[in-house]
């Protein structure tokens, strides 16, 4: 594909793209597209292109480079993905020793930062096997406050000097001392190190996130915040941003609870699209605090509960009267049997058609059981997971299996039961949880480690394209045909084929009579597709430099 110049469509411009392949359901075989006015106006073959070639703006020559619909990430925090790209990752430290250098290195690089900020590590890699103390991030930052999540930032870790700055907290739950910080004394000194963050940073970060997004051929996040992950300030900065500067669509979710209509006026006022996102059923089984109904493996308790069925009935019932989409971060077995059965109280309340009409949405909905995914099927309850989870935790030696044992292990994330029964999938990342990296997911869903929840790549592509807007009632997009927003990425891939777990499937699909549009080949180990361009409503907002 021609690199030499940055092609801008804009949306009252006319642009045919040829010579390459087009992801299409319009035309499994297409060549070519024409966008116009920020939308699809036509996809078919490299001959009829012909028609159209005198009478646009610009012909863009794809070389044979794959156009597919931008991906969208169906959960996502801008903020502290943006902090984690441009503060401290310790997602690569492979020992304590080595997490404890890279915190010497960066309170070294940052002298002017009046509250170090850091994430990612996983003490469950460690040969350690355990997070760093408190006076061991004393020394390593010279006595300064110090933040660091873990992977999952469900759990903190912080120095004396930033416990300092809380009044109180020894006293809230969550505090146990040289122990991670969870429960209310996590959230506590979270909202004190947020607080030493300027406004220059947050911007910062979130113009980072964003282009880190686009990069990736992402074309829309779904931001899930919330009083418990940021603050509103932050919240309405980041959809103020996205409005006004070229990058992905951003679309808000504010995680507060919500009982009446004027609940749901104050949600909306903040730009929110609904009052879902992180509103914490529970925790999460990395720190130990996803609810279950037995407990942990590795610990004497059955993690924390923060709604019961009442409170998620409430919450579902007003939102749905009020016309908002609700929804809940549920991880463990008990929280996500507390949400079903929340959900179907306010069913039985204002009817299960007005139900299933709101796509009421679960987080993470890891540990499902067959009742509850039954119960996600008849109320129609989106089901917003990453698969990046299950690539990163998952298998017999896995986190998953030290919090729960190998056989309740193995039941989670069982995506093919759930497409089964018609459970809608949007795919995201959880971003800085796990990394954006659309494709990676797509691999990690097609790919699963435990083979009787793998699903097909063209499912999971769907489910990371068209399943994130469906997730906010947009039908029309996430495709590319006649119509549909012109939100699309180009890449660099080598052939295209069509995978499925079932190899009968397979040979079926791959058969030019079946008419299904091949995808990159994401056979683990292989080389995954280079984004060259990302578009968004006509307008392009990444451009791969020259190599």
């Amino acid at each position: 594909m021609t690199e030499r110049t940055a092609i801008q469509p804009e949306p009252h411009r006319t642009v045919l793209l040829r010579g390459g392949d087009v992801h299409s359901p319009a035309d499994p075989f297409a060549t070519a597209m024409v966008v116009e006015r920020g939308h699809v106006a036509w996809v078919g073959s490299e001959g009829a292109a012909d028609a159209f070639a005198d009478g646009v703006d610009e012909v863009v020559d794809l070389e044979g480079a794959l156009v597919t619909p931008a991906f969208t990430d169906a959960h996502v925090h801008t903020t502290a993905t943006g902090l984690a790209l441009t503060g401290l990752d310790l997602s690569g430290a492979r020992s304590l020793g080595e997490a404890l250098d890279l915190v010497r290195v960066h309170a070294v690089g940052r002298p002017a930062d009046r509250v170090l900020l850091g994430h990612g590590w996983d003490a469950s890699r460690w040969p350690e096997g355990r997070p760093p103390y408190r006076l061991e991030l004393d020394e390593a930052t010279g006595g300064r406050p110090l933040y660091l999540t873990r992977v999952d930032v469900h759990s903190a870790v912080a120095t004396t000097a930033l416990l300092d700055l809380v009044p109180g907290v020894t006293e809230l739950t969550g505090y146990r001392p040289d122990a991670p910080l969870t429960g209310d004394a996590h959230h506590a000194v979270r909202a004190a190190a947020h607080a030493a963050v300027t406004p220059g940073q947050r911007t910062e970060a979130q113009r980072a996130a964003l282009a880190r997004a686009a990069s990736l051929g992402i074309g829309s996040v779904h931001e899930c915040g919330g009083p418990d992950i940021s603050d509103e300030h932050d919240f309405t900065g980041l959809l103020k941003l996205a409005g006004e500067e070229p990058g992905p669509r951003v679309f808000g979710y504010w995680a507060d609870h919500v009982t009446d209509a004027e609940d749901a006026d104050r949600i909306r006022e903040l730009g929110a699209i609904g009052a879902a996102g992180d509103l914490f059923a529970d925790g999460s089984l990395g720190s130990h605090t996803a609810c279950l109904h037995e407990p942990y493996a590795d610990a004497s308790h059955s993690g924390t509960a923060h709604f019961d069925s009442a409170a998620v009935a409430a919450h579902v019932t007003a939102c749905t009267e009020a016309g908002l989409q609700a929804g809940f971060h549920a991880i463990g077995d008990a929280a996500i049997a507390s949400v079903a059965e929340g959900v179907r109280a306010a069913a039985d309340k204002v009817g299960l058609a007005r139900v299933r009409a709101a796509r009421h949405r679960v987080e993470h909905a890891e540990m499902l059981t067959p009742e509850t995914i039954a119960a996600f099927a008849e109320f129609g309850l989106t089901a917003s997971v990453q698969p990046a989870f299950d690539a990163a935790w998952g298998g017999e030696d896995g986190m998953y299996a030290q919090r729960l044992g190998a056989e309740r292990a193995r039941t989670l994330n069982p995506y093919a039961a759930m497409l089964r029964v018609g459970v809608p999938l949007a795919f995201g990342s959880d971003s800085p949880v796990t990394p954006l990296d659309p494709w990676g997911t797509v691999r990690a869903a097609a790919f699963h480690r435990t083979p009787e929840h793998r699903i097909s790549a063209r499912a999971a592509f769907t489910a990371h394209t068209r399943g994130g807007w469906r997730a906010i009632g947009r039908d029309d997009a996430g495709v590319l045909v006649p119509g549909a927003p012109a939100d699309y990425a180009v890449w660099r891939t080598a052939e295209l084929v069509v995978q499925a777990p079932d190899d009968r499937l397979a040979r079926w699909s791959t058969d030019p009579r079946s008419g299904t549009p091949g995808l990159p080949d994401l056979t683990p180990g292989g080389e995954l597709p280079v984004c060259l361009r990302t578009v968004v409503f006509g307008h392009t907002v990444f451009v791969r430099p020259n190599e």
